[in-house]
C-alpha cells in the first residue's frame, strides 16, 4: 500500500501540472512560470510538477490502476485517481490536436519524433507516451521519422511503419515538424539553427518544455510548448 500510495501521489502531481497547463493555455499564462511560483512553497516543492505529454513506465500507470481496483473491490470509488488517469490520457490527445491544429492537417506530413522512451536515461518503452502519440498521428495520415539515443530497438517492437535514425538531425531531414517527447539532455544541447536548415518547415512541438520559447522563436521556428507559447 505504501508503494501504491507513493506512486499514485507522484502521478497525481504530474496530472495536476498537466491540468494546469490546459488552463494556462486557455488564459494565456505560462505554466512554467506558474509551477515555478508554486515550487517556491516549501510545503509543495517543484519535483514532479512538470507539464508535458504525461507519465508512463512500469510503475505509475500500473500502480494507479491497481489502487483504483483495490478501492473498487472494497466498495470505494477512487474518483481522484480516475481523474489522474483521464488527465494523463487527455495530455496526449491534446498534444496531437495541437500539432494537427497548428499544421492545418497532419495527413501526408512527415514528422520527426525526438525521444521514444517514457523518460530519459532508459530504453524502457512500457506505457511510453510516444506510443499513443505516434499511433494517433499515423491514424491521421502522418509519416513518422524517429530518434532516441537508446530506445529505438525496443520501440520497433511496439511501433510499426516508423523509420528510425541514428541522430536527431538525420531524423529531422525534410520534415514538416519536430515533436520532442522525451527530455534527453542531448536534445537540450543541440544547435537548433543547424536542425532548421534540414527541415522542410520550422515547427517545433516541445512536449517536455525543455526549450526557451523566446530563444527558439528568435531562430525562426514556430514554437509550441505545453501550457505555454
Amino acid at each position: 500500500m505504501i508503494k501504491y500510495a507513493s506512486n499514485a501521489l507522484l502521478a497525481n502531481k504530474i496530472s495536476f501540472a498537466n491540468a494546469m497547463s490546459f488552463i494556462c493555455e486557455a488564459v494565456g499564462a505560462d505554466v512554467e512560470d506558474v509551477l515555478n511560483g508554486v515550487g517556491l512553497d516549501k510545503r509543495l516543492g517543484r519535483m514532479f510538477l512538470y507539464a508535458g505529454v504525461g507519465f508512463g513506465g512500469s510503475c505509475f500507470p500500473k500502480d494507479v490502476k491497481a489502487l483504483i481496483a483495490i478501492a473498487k473491490n472494497k466498495k470505494y470509488d477512487f474518483q481522484l485517481l480516475k481523474a489522474v488517469n483521464q488527465i494523463n490520457e487527455d495530455a496526449r490527445i491534446r498534444f496531437v490536436y495541437k500539432v494537427e491544429n497548428t499544421l492545418g492537417t497532419v495527413k501526408g506530413k512527415t514528422i520527426a519524433v525526438w525521444g521514444l522512451a517514457f523518460k530519459p536515461n532508459t530504453d524502457d518503452m512500457r506505457e511510453a507516451p510516444s506510443i499513443e502519440i505516434i499511433k494517433l498521428l499515423q491514424a491521421k495520415g502522418a509519416k513518422i521519422r524517429a530518434f532516441d539515443p537508446v530506445a529505438s530497438s525496443n520501440a520497433a517492437n511496439v511501433l510499426s511503419e516508423v523509420t528510425y535514425f541514428k541522430s536527431p538531425i538525420e531524423a529531422a531531414e525534410g520534415v514538416h515538424a519536430i515533436l520532442l517527447l522525451t527530455e534527453w539532455n542531448e536534445f537540450k544541447q543541440l544547435d537548433l539553427r543547424e536542425i532548421k536548415k534540414v527541415m522542410k518547415s520550422p515547427f517545433i512541438f516541445d512536449g517536455r518544455n525543455i526549450y526557451d520559447p523566446a530563444a527558439v522563436k528568435a531562430m525562426g521556428f514556430v514554437y509550441k510548448g505545453v501550457g505555454r507559447e
